[in-house]
């Protein structure tokens, strides 16, 4: 197979290159114009961007064989991820690469501002000797109000604690004991804007957090509070914080975000006890180094059609533990098997993820599964972020169950579905030496290791069918690695057979005909 072209259009780290190139043809297409940028994705695979690419509808459609988009840091702000998601086309970020950066910057900024360094470092290369005009307040003893206690938010809360800080937060998706852990009381979004001596924001820009400190929510302010936001611009109205900063009702502030980027005209620029820096909060060269290899070995994960835990465009529930992503892999092996044995797709496909360390990730595998099921009968490629719509086209839909505890495993898959008017199902599990297993297969209860090529055998249950079979097998030169028979209530019985190489249609046909044969599958995974 030929290996993927990805286009590189923004500089990212050596590494991030080395990684690229051990699974892809790269091609470093830095400073170009639009035009020529849109002549180099004509059969790219993968695109990999910072913050400067537009990736619009128009740049995503001049890319027909395009499967995943990078974006070496957090922001997708520059990519249409409607128009992404609708060509199948997975997005993927570096969500943890900057975080210290940026929580390192946040701590930065409010020293400075407290402490008006800026001011002081001007006044003094201006030539004067000014002590006494710039006294500024510490941060020992007073209160953090922090907007957001994600990744970001959690490191500045452990920051400012250290500092003597006490730390209340709003964050309506972190419990009450994960932020008695951190030592943060949580509060109503009123609450901290009444109650903090410094406001530090670390939210997403949503529909509903864009404009979230307007002029109303300045005046549920405590007075003389200061403000920070290294999180992104247009959370904060510019002009109302310059007007409350302005009345003395807000102390001061420090921004390096901003709602026009790039920009060198903000109101706040005019004022003195105003710090801002030009979106610095990622540039670091260690945050830099990280994000382009993080998003690297997204890419390389996604054009290898694994599951991607950064994808931004594909809601996977919970996150994927590492316990859950082997069962994930698993769904869509089960899945490939599935529309194998079958000979068809089910109108509607109902994936089980049974046990305690796999329920949660049940989206993550029914997903998984939906992929493995359509790629064998699918002429599109299928991915995680297009299967959706693949199924709708060939007219399936599923269903997920969560069950809290498995029967005999202590993790299972399972995948029911009726086909040509027939109920199917197949079930699979993880073992810690053998890998992945078989487990069931339509009511037959077998246990073989899932291969590259294997048979499913339905048979009589009476003597000399084993041999037979693994006769033919032999005199065909074809080796059995593995094998498992199991019995099933209609008073026949199945044969699992895992084989170290491929075999012929022909030969199938012959083991189909052998005597207490009844049916003979042969699937091909590799």
């Amino acid at each position: 197979m030929d290996r993927p072209f990805v286009v590189i259009a923004e500089t990212i780290a050596e590494g991030a290159l080395e990684v690229l190139r051990t699974a892809a043809e790269v091609d470093v297409a830095t400073g170009l114009e639009r035009n020529e940028l849109v002549a180099r994705l004509a059969t790219a695979r993968g695109l990999v961007v910072r913050s400067a690419t537009k990736v619009d509808a128009e740049l995503i459609a001049a890319a027909p064989r395009l499967q995943v988009i990078g974006r070496a840091g957090i922001g997708v702000d520059n990519i249409d991820l409607d128009a992404a998601t609708a060509a199948g086309v997975i997005v993927v970020n570096a969500p943890d690469a900057n975080t210290i950066s940026a929580a390192e910057h946040t701590m930065a900024l409010l020293l400075a501002q407290v402490r008006r360094v800026a001011e002081a470092d001007a006044s003094l290369r201006g030539g004067a000797w000014e002590r006494t005009r710039f006294q500024g307040v510490e941060l020992h003893g007073k209160t953090l109000g922090i907007l957001g206690l994600g990744r970001i938010g959690t490191l500045v809360a452990q920051r400012a604690s250290a500092f003597g800080m006490h730390l209340i937060a709003y964050d309506p998706f972190v419990s009450d004991d994960r932020a008695a852990r951190l030592g943060v009381r949580l509060g109503s979004f009123d609450e901290v804007l009444a109650t903090a001596d410094f406001i530090t924001i670390h939210l997403p820009r949503t529909a509903d957090t864009e404009g979230l400190i307007d002029a109303a929510a300045l005046a549920r302010t405590k007075p003389g509070v200061r403000i920070v936001n290294v999180a992104r611009g247009g959370l904060v109205d510019e002009t109302a914080l310059a007007d409350a900063v302005m009345s003395g009702h807000v102390a001061g502030a420090a921004v390096d975000v901003f709602a026009i980027e790039p920009t060198t005209d903000s109101p706040l620029f005019g004022l003195a006890n105003v710090v801002v820096t030009p979106h610095l909060g990622a540039s670091t060269q260690e945050a830099q180094d990280k994000a382009g290899v993080a998003v690297a070995l997204a890419v390389v994960a996604a054009l290898a059609g694994e599951l991607v835990p950064s994808a931004v465009n594909l809601d996977l529930g919970p996150r994927v533990g590492d316990e859950a992503r082997p069962y994930v892999e698993l769904a869509e092996r089960l899945g490939r098997i599935f529309a194998a044995f079958s000979f068809g797709l089910p109108a509607q496909l109902t994936v089980s993820a049974s046990g305690g360390d796999i329920a949660d990730a049940v989206r993550a595998i029914a997903r998984s599964a939906v992929k493995g099921t359509l790629s064998a009968v699918s002429e599109t490629p299928v991915s995680f972020v297009n299967a959706p719509v693949l199924a709708g086209r060939h007219g399936m839909s599923w269903r997920e169950e969560a069950v809290p505890e498995a029967v005999d495993y202590r993790s299972l898959v399972r995948l029911t579905g009726t086909v040509a008017g027939k109920p199917r199902a197949i079930a699979g599990s993880v073992m810690a030496h053998r890998g992945a297993v078989l487990v069931e297969v339509d009511g037959y209860e077998i246990e073989f290791p899932i291969s590259a090529h294997m048979l499913l055998v339905r048979n009589a249950d009476t003597p000399g069918v084993i041999g037979r079979v693994g006769t033919l097998l032999g005199d065909a030169g074809i080796n059995i690695a593995d094998m498992a028979v199991g019995r099933g209530d209609d008073h026949g019985a199945m044969m699992g057979i895992s084989l170290d190489q491929p075999v012929e249609d022909a030969l199938v046909e012959r083991l189909s005909s052998l005597e207490g044969v009844l049916a003979a599958r042969y699937i091909r995974l590799g």
